[in-house]
């Protein structure tokens, strides 16, 4: 079987930071305007008052500190919360291409190629700002890479599903490299005004190539030894936006047409199985526990990467062994391991060895095993 590698990582980090207290600030005085202006049906037990959130709460509860976003005085305008981004033209780059072009170009500088080079583009994230024509080819076009490219989605397992998909692709010889992007604007699905996830998102796009290793130029090669994948229905982590949702007037613009989730439920389930995957995706590898350097897991919840640390380990994981960036970027879906991957991996010996692993909606989970070359 050929030989794969990850030869070069990029990241595309928006202009925009909201921190815990200024996000706060802008929630509170929504929520207290809420319940003043709802003051008789909320005494009259009508209407449930909304509590208020603090830095505490939210950094308890995740881990998260700040946030990186495509535009930020709309999000903390208590009247409106939501970017504020005007439409582009159909003859202009999309938002969401403009953010995987720019990582793009910063994963094939590592790599040491050109778009020449690349036979195969892959959009792997949550939410696409439109549902055709594909992003992939957009990015492609704007690229100028020749051959083809399509978009999936496996929600925050996005980017491991799709390094799967490129190591296929490479490994059938329909394709010398695949450019695997994940373009993530989560800040659009979000409900800021709820006080148990307004917290949890940021926008951000990471990409990756993957190649063939007998022909890869690289100085920060990986080789994927292992990929495995898994999926499970679960409604706990769940979105109904789509375009069905004009057959039923009464549903649009309701609270379950952005991202909700049931928060502890997920928290008990998918920890358990984050772990068991990562240990049964290193047996099938050949790679024992104690022979991993490095998890670079979903950024979602602190919580969580600490918990399915300690199951894998059998202890606290030290700092350097499952890096956080979510403190700085919060829950990025799809993109989460890979910004660690990608600024958690040059100090790495030849010959060390590591696993990515993100998990999610669906529920879905997908391990990426790899070593230093």
């Amino acid at each position: 079987m050929k030989q794969v590698v990850i030869s070069g990582t990029g990241l595309y980090t928006p202009p925009f930071s909201i921190s815990n207290e200024e996000l706060v600030i802008c929630f509170n005085a929504y929520a207290e305007k809420f319940n003043a202006d709802n003051a008789d049906a909320i005494a009259a037990g009508e209407v449930t008052a909304l509590d208020l959130s603090s830095v505490a709460f939210i950094e308890k509860a995740s881990g998260i500190k700040s946030r990186f976003v495509m535009e930020k005085e709309g999000i903390l305008d208590p009247a409106r919360m939501v970017s504020r981004i005007p439409e582009r033209g159909d003859d202009e780059l999309s938002l969401q291409a403009e953010m995987a072009v720019a990582a793009a170009r910063d994963a094939l500088a590592r790599a040491g190629r050109t778009p020449a080079d690349i036979d195969m583009v892959l959009v792997a994230c949550s939410n696409m700002q439109r549902a055709y024509p594909a992003m992939a080819v957009e990015v492609q076009d704007a690229l100028g890479i020749d051959g083809y490219g399509f978009d999936m989605n496996v929600a925050c397992s996005s980017a491991t599903f799709g390094i799967q998909q490129a190591v296929a692709a490479v490994q059938s010889g329909q394709a010398r490299a695949v450019l695997v992007l994940n373009p993530e604007i989560t800040s659009g699905h979000l409900n800021w005004r709820d006080r148990d996830s307004h917290f949890i998102f940021g926008d951000a796009c990471t990409a990756i190539i993957v190649e063939a290793k007998d022909s890869a130029v690289s100085k920060h090669q990986f080789e994927i030894i292992g990929t495995e994948l898994k999926t499970r229905f679960s409604n706990a982590i769940r979105n109904n936006f789509g375009f069905l949702n004009r057959f039923d007037e009464s549903g649009v613009g309701k609270a379950d047409k952005l991202f909700r989730q049931q928060g502890r439920k997920v928290f008990k389930e998918v920890c358990p199985m984050a772990a068991e995957m990562i240990k049964a995706t290193l047996a099938k590898a050949g790679v024992e526990v104690a022979q991993v350097s490095r998890y670079w897991l979903h950024q979602a919840n602190l919580n969580m990467n600490l918990l399915i640390a300690r199951l894998i380990l059998g202890r606290d994981a030290q700092e350097n062994e499952a890096p956080v960036i979510l403190d700085t970027y919060a829950n990025t879906s799809s993109a989460g391991s890979i910004i660690a991957f990608h600024k958690y991996q040059d100090d790495m010996a030849a010959g060390s060895t590591g696993v990515i692993c993100s998990f999610g909606a669906g529920y879905s989970i997908g391990c990426v095993v790899v070593r230093k070359v």
